[in-house]
Protein backbone atom coordinates (compact mmCIF):
# COMPACT_ATOMS: atom_id res chain seq x y z
CA UNK A 1 0.00 0.00 0.00
CA UNK A 2 2.90 2.48 0.90
CA UNK A 3 4.33 1.67 -2.50
CA UNK A 4 1.26 2.38 -4.31
CA UNK A 5 0.32 5.59 -2.55
CA UNK A 6 4.06 6.78 -3.18
CA UNK A 7 3.21 6.50 -6.69
CA UNK A 8 0.60 8.06 -6.90
CA UNK A 9 2.20 10.97 -5.26
CA UNK A 10 5.10 10.64 -7.61
CA UNK A 11 2.21 10.77 -10.50
CA UNK A 12 0.63 13.94 -9.32
CA UNK A 13 3.71 16.09 -8.81
CA UNK A 14 5.11 14.98 -11.87
CA UNK A 15 1.56 15.94 -13.76
CA UNK A 16 0.75 18.52 -11.78
CA UNK A 17 -0.16 21.09 -14.50
CA UNK A 18 -2.49 18.27 -16.21
CA UNK A 19 -4.08 17.39 -13.27
CA UNK A 20 -4.56 20.71 -12.15
CA UNK A 21 -6.31 21.15 -15.64
CA UNK A 22 -8.55 18.07 -14.86
CA UNK A 23 -9.45 19.25 -11.88
CA UNK A 24 -10.82 22.97 -13.23
CA UNK A 25 -12.04 21.32 -15.84
CA UNK A 26 -14.19 18.97 -13.47
CA UNK A 27 -15.08 21.44 -11.18
CA UNK A 28 -16.68 24.26 -14.31
CA UNK A 29 -18.59 20.83 -15.30
CA UNK A 30 -19.53 19.80 -12.22
CA UNK A 31 -20.87 22.81 -11.22
CA UNK A 32 -22.88 23.41 -14.04
CA UNK A 33 -24.45 19.71 -13.35
CA UNK A 34 -25.24 21.19 -9.84
CA UNK A 35 -26.31 24.51 -10.99
CA UNK A 36 -28.75 22.58 -13.26
CA UNK A 37 -30.21 20.57 -10.76
CA UNK A 38 -31.19 23.76 -8.68
CA UNK A 39 -32.66 25.40 -11.47
CA UNK A 40 -35.00 22.02 -12.17
CA UNK A 41 -35.39 22.28 -8.26
CA UNK A 42 -37.08 25.62 -8.62
CA UNK A 43 -38.90 25.10 -11.77
CA UNK A 44 -40.52 21.99 -9.84
CA UNK A 45 -41.41 24.37 -7.20
CA UNK A 46 -42.93 26.99 -9.14
CA UNK A 47 -44.79 25.20 -10.77
CA UNK A 48 -46.07 23.00 -7.74
CA UNK A 49 -47.19 25.73 -6.10
CA UNK A 50 -48.82 27.87 -9.36
CA UNK A 51 -50.39 25.07 -10.59
CA UNK A 52 -51.57 23.90 -7.09
CA UNK A 53 -53.62 27.58 -7.20
CA UNK A 54 -55.33 26.88 -10.58
CA UNK A 55 -58.74 27.86 -10.61
CA UNK A 56 -60.67 27.51 -14.12
CA UNK A 57 -63.16 30.11 -14.38
CA UNK A 58 -66.45 29.50 -16.00
CA UNK A 59 -68.40 33.25 -16.95
CA UNK A 60 -72.04 32.90 -18.01
CA UNK A 61 -74.00 35.11 -20.06
CA UNK A 62 -75.55 38.79 -19.00
CA UNK A 63 -78.38 40.27 -21.53
CA UNK A 64 -75.89 42.60 -21.82
CA UNK A 65 -72.81 40.66 -22.89
CA UNK A 66 -75.04 37.67 -24.77
CA UNK A 67 -75.56 39.54 -28.09
CA UNK A 68 -72.11 40.25 -28.44
CA UNK A 69 -72.15 37.03 -30.32
CA UNK A 70 -69.20 35.23 -28.55
CA UNK A 71 -69.58 31.80 -26.56
CA UNK A 72 -73.02 30.11 -26.00
CA UNK A 73 -75.01 32.40 -25.50
CA UNK A 74 -78.93 33.48 -26.76
CA UNK A 75 -79.28 37.12 -28.23
CA UNK A 76 -80.21 39.64 -25.96
CA UNK A 77 -80.93 36.18 -23.17
CA UNK A 78 -79.08 35.80 -19.81
CA UNK A 79 -77.91 32.38 -18.40
CA UNK A 80 -81.20 30.81 -17.27
CA UNK A 81 -81.06 29.07 -13.97
CA UNK A 82 -81.59 25.52 -15.60
CA UNK A 83 -78.59 26.23 -17.85
CA UNK A 84 -76.68 26.92 -14.36
CA UNK A 85 -77.86 23.90 -12.99
CA UNK A 86 -76.68 21.79 -16.18
CA UNK A 87 -73.51 23.89 -15.68
CA UNK A 88 -72.89 22.86 -11.92
CA UNK A 89 -74.50 19.50 -12.62
CA UNK A 90 -72.15 18.91 -15.84
CA UNK A 91 -68.77 20.38 -13.44
CA UNK A 92 -69.36 18.44 -10.75
CA UNK A 93 -69.65 15.13 -12.27
CA UNK A 94 -66.46 15.47 -14.15
CA UNK A 95 -63.77 13.25 -12.42
CA UNK A 96 -60.78 15.66 -12.54
CA UNK A 97 -62.78 18.07 -10.84
CA UNK A 98 -62.73 18.54 -6.88
CA UNK A 99 -64.91 21.85 -6.14
CA UNK A 100 -67.39 23.97 -7.91
CA UNK A 101 -67.72 27.14 -6.82
CA UNK A 102 -70.32 29.66 -8.00
CA UNK A 103 -70.24 33.51 -7.87
CA UNK A 104 -73.51 35.76 -8.33
CA UNK A 105 -72.81 39.23 -9.85
CA UNK A 106 -73.43 40.71 -6.99
CA UNK A 107 -70.46 38.79 -5.08
CA UNK A 108 -67.99 39.16 -7.86
CA UNK A 109 -69.20 42.89 -8.14
CA UNK A 110 -68.46 43.38 -4.63
CA UNK A 111 -64.81 41.75 -5.18
CA UNK A 112 -64.49 44.10 -8.40
CA UNK A 113 -64.78 46.94 -5.96
CA UNK A 114 -62.47 46.01 -3.63
CA UNK A 115 -59.78 45.34 -5.92
CA UNK A 116 -60.24 48.74 -7.68
CA UNK A 117 -61.31 50.74 -4.50
CA UNK A 118 -59.01 53.49 -5.63
CA UNK A 119 -59.14 53.54 -9.18
CA UNK A 120 -61.70 55.70 -11.13
CA UNK A 121 -62.55 52.89 -13.40
CA UNK A 122 -65.05 51.25 -11.07
CA UNK A 123 -67.48 53.97 -11.75
CA UNK A 124 -67.25 52.70 -15.33
CA UNK A 125 -68.84 49.16 -14.37
CA UNK A 126 -71.85 48.82 -13.10
CA UNK A 127 -72.97 45.05 -11.40
CA UNK A 128 -75.36 44.46 -15.00
CA UNK A 129 -72.04 44.29 -16.67
CA UNK A 130 -70.26 41.87 -14.67
CA UNK A 131 -70.64 37.98 -15.11
CA UNK A 132 -71.75 35.73 -12.38
CA UNK A 133 -69.72 32.89 -13.01
CA UNK A 134 -68.23 29.22 -11.35
CA UNK A 135 -64.55 28.76 -10.34
CA UNK A 136 -63.66 25.14 -10.65
CA UNK A 137 -60.67 23.63 -8.65
CA UNK A 138 -59.05 20.26 -10.24
CA UNK A 139 -57.81 17.36 -8.38
CA UNK A 140 -54.72 17.44 -10.60
CA UNK A 141 -54.11 20.81 -11.80
CA UNK A 142 -52.58 19.33 -14.99
CA UNK A 143 -55.32 17.01 -16.29
CA UNK A 144 -57.55 20.48 -17.44
CA UNK A 145 -57.63 19.84 -20.60
CA UNK A 146 -61.13 17.55 -20.73
CA UNK A 147 -62.60 20.02 -18.47
CA UNK A 148 -61.76 23.28 -20.05
CA UNK A 149 -63.14 21.40 -23.69
CA UNK A 150 -66.21 20.48 -21.68
CA UNK A 151 -66.89 24.08 -20.29
CA UNK A 152 -66.99 25.33 -23.70
CA UNK A 153 -69.46 23.45 -25.25
CA UNK A 154 -72.43 23.90 -22.38
CA UNK A 155 -74.95 25.97 -23.25
CA UNK A 156 -74.96 29.65 -21.00
CA UNK A 157 -71.35 29.52 -21.11
CA UNK A 158 -69.78 33.28 -22.55
CA UNK A 159 -66.40 32.21 -22.18
CA UNK A 160 -63.80 30.77 -20.37
CA UNK A 161 -60.77 31.85 -18.85
CA UNK A 162 -57.98 29.51 -17.90
CA UNK A 163 -54.00 30.57 -17.11
CA UNK A 164 -52.35 27.08 -18.35
CA UNK A 165 -52.37 29.39 -21.93
CA UNK A 166 -49.93 31.61 -20.17
CA UNK A 167 -47.76 29.28 -17.42
CA UNK A 168 -47.51 26.03 -20.29
CA UNK A 169 -45.08 28.08 -22.32
CA UNK A 170 -43.25 29.76 -19.26
CA UNK A 171 -42.61 25.85 -17.84
CA UNK A 172 -41.89 24.84 -20.95
CA UNK A 173 -39.25 27.93 -21.83
CA UNK A 174 -38.06 26.99 -18.10
CA UNK A 175 -37.80 23.23 -18.56
CA UNK A 176 -35.51 23.93 -21.99
CA UNK A 177 -33.77 25.55 -19.93
CA UNK A 178 -32.71 23.01 -17.11
CA UNK A 179 -32.42 20.99 -20.19
CA UNK A 180 -30.10 23.08 -22.01
CA UNK A 181 -27.98 23.23 -18.82
CA UNK A 182 -27.89 19.76 -18.22
CA UNK A 183 -26.79 19.13 -21.94
CA UNK A 184 -23.92 21.86 -21.37
CA UNK A 185 -22.57 19.91 -17.94
CA UNK A 186 -22.72 16.60 -19.79
CA UNK A 187 -20.49 18.01 -22.84
CA UNK A 188 -18.11 19.18 -20.22
CA UNK A 189 -18.27 16.23 -17.99
CA UNK A 190 -17.37 14.20 -21.67
CA UNK A 191 -14.56 16.83 -22.19
CA UNK A 192 -12.96 15.95 -18.45
CA UNK A 193 -12.78 12.09 -19.35
CA UNK A 194 -11.18 12.74 -22.14
CA UNK A 195 -9.36 14.73 -20.53
CA UNK A 196 -8.14 12.24 -17.64
CA UNK A 197 -7.82 9.76 -20.38
CA UNK A 198 -5.34 11.61 -22.20
CA UNK A 199 -3.43 12.36 -18.83
CA UNK A 200 -3.20 8.78 -17.84
CA UNK A 201 -1.88 7.75 -21.45
CA UNK A 202 1.04 10.42 -20.88
CA UNK A 203 1.30 9.58 -17.97
CA UNK A 204 1.98 5.88 -18.67
CA UNK A 205 3.74 6.61 -21.38
CA UNK A 206 6.50 8.32 -19.27
CA UNK A 207 6.47 5.22 -16.79
CA UNK A 208 6.85 2.65 -19.52
CA UNK A 209 9.68 1.63 -18.18
CA UNK A 210 8.98 1.16 -14.34
CA UNK A 211 5.54 -0.47 -15.73
CA UNK A 212 7.43 -3.03 -17.75
CA UNK A 213 9.32 -4.12 -14.89
CA UNK A 214 6.20 -4.58 -12.84
CA UNK A 215 4.82 -6.90 -15.41
CA UNK A 216 7.88 -8.84 -15.79
CA UNK A 217 8.09 -9.49 -11.57
CA UNK A 218 4.78 -10.09 -11.74
CA UNK A 219 2.75 -7.48 -10.08
CA UNK A 220 -1.25 -7.83 -10.31
CA UNK A 221 -3.57 -5.60 -12.65
CA UNK A 222 -4.88 -3.88 -9.84
CA UNK A 223 -1.75 -3.09 -8.47
CA UNK A 224 -0.59 -1.71 -11.50
CA UNK A 225 -3.43 0.53 -12.06
CA UNK A 226 -4.55 1.51 -9.00
CA UNK A 227 -2.06 4.56 -8.98
CA UNK A 228 -3.44 5.91 -11.96
CA UNK A 229 -7.38 5.88 -10.23
CA UNK A 230 -5.66 7.74 -7.12
CA UNK A 231 -4.51 10.04 -9.18
CA UNK A 232 -7.79 10.77 -11.19
CA UNK A 233 -9.94 10.32 -7.45
CA UNK A 234 -7.55 13.25 -6.12
CA UNK A 235 -8.18 15.53 -8.82
CA UNK A 236 -12.01 14.89 -8.78
CA UNK A 237 -12.16 15.15 -4.90
CA UNK A 238 -10.88 18.74 -5.49
CA UNK A 239 -13.60 19.19 -8.05
CA UNK A 240 -16.17 17.98 -6.17
CA UNK A 241 -15.26 20.30 -3.08
CA UNK A 242 -14.81 23.57 -5.27
CA UNK A 243 -17.94 22.16 -7.19
CA UNK A 244 -20.11 22.20 -3.36
CA UNK A 245 -18.74 25.60 -2.30
CA UNK A 246 -20.16 27.03 -5.56
CA UNK A 247 -23.22 25.68 -5.24
CA UNK A 248 -23.24 26.53 -1.72
CA UNK A 249 -21.91 30.25 -2.33
CA UNK A 250 -24.87 30.33 -5.45
CA UNK A 251 -28.12 29.35 -2.33
CA UNK A 252 -26.50 31.62 -0.24
CA UNK A 253 -25.75 35.03 -2.00
CA UNK A 254 -27.51 34.67 -5.05
CA UNK A 255 -31.51 33.17 -4.05
CA UNK A 256 -31.00 33.35 -0.23
CA UNK A 257 -29.39 37.12 0.46
CA UNK A 258 -30.92 38.54 -3.21
CA UNK A 259 -33.58 36.82 -4.51
CA UNK A 260 -36.11 35.46 -1.71
CA UNK A 261 -35.92 39.41 -0.10
CA UNK A 262 -36.42 40.96 -3.63
CA UNK A 263 -39.30 38.53 -4.89
CA UNK A 264 -41.33 37.26 -2.29
CA UNK A 265 -44.36 36.27 -3.89
CA UNK A 266 -42.10 33.09 -5.20
CA UNK A 267 -41.76 30.00 -3.90
CA UNK A 268 -38.04 29.61 -3.54
CA UNK A 269 -35.98 26.29 -2.77
CA UNK A 270 -34.20 26.49 0.17
CA UNK A 271 -30.64 24.58 1.40
CA UNK A 272 -32.35 21.11 1.60
CA UNK A 273 -32.41 21.37 -2.77
CA UNK A 274 -28.70 22.51 -2.63
CA UNK A 275 -27.70 19.39 -0.27
CA UNK A 276 -29.37 17.66 -2.92
CA UNK A 277 -27.48 19.01 -5.40
CA UNK A 278 -24.19 18.46 -3.98
CA UNK A 279 -24.77 15.21 -3.59
CA UNK A 280 -25.18 14.56 -6.97
CA UNK A 281 -22.34 16.48 -7.88
CA UNK A 282 -20.29 14.05 -5.39
CA UNK A 283 -21.68 10.75 -6.78
CA UNK A 284 -20.73 12.67 -10.71
CA UNK A 285 -17.36 13.32 -9.56
CA UNK A 286 -16.82 9.49 -7.81
CA UNK A 287 -18.47 8.33 -10.82
CA UNK A 288 -15.99 10.28 -13.41
CA UNK A 289 -12.51 10.17 -10.99
CA UNK A 290 -12.93 6.24 -11.32
CA UNK A 291 -14.47 4.76 -14.60
CA UNK A 292 -12.32 6.99 -17.22
CA UNK A 293 -9.45 5.97 -15.44
CA UNK A 294 -10.06 2.03 -14.91
CA UNK A 295 -11.45 2.00 -18.62
CA UNK A 296 -8.11 3.64 -19.85
CA UNK A 297 -5.85 1.82 -18.07
CA UNK A 298 -7.15 -1.63 -19.82
CA UNK A 299 -6.43 0.63 -23.19
CA UNK A 300 -2.96 2.04 -22.44
CA UNK A 301 -1.24 -0.14 -20.11
CA UNK A 302 -2.36 -3.43 -21.62
CA UNK A 303 -2.86 -4.88 -18.17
Amino acid sequence: MRHILSETWSGLVRNRAMAFSVMVTMWVSLSLFGISVLVAEQVDALQSRWYGKIEISIFLCTELSSGLGVGNCEPGQATTPAQKELVRNRLEANPDVSEVIYESQQERYEAFLETYKDSPIQDTITVDNIQDAFRVKLKNPENYEGVLAEAKTLPGVQNVSDVHQILDPLFSALNALVWGARGLAALLIFAAAVQISNTIKLSAFTRRKELGIMRLVGASSGYITLPFVLESLVSAIGAIIFSGLTVAALMQFVIIDKAKPSIQTLEWIGWGSAWTAILWIAVAGVALGTIPPLLSTRRYLNV
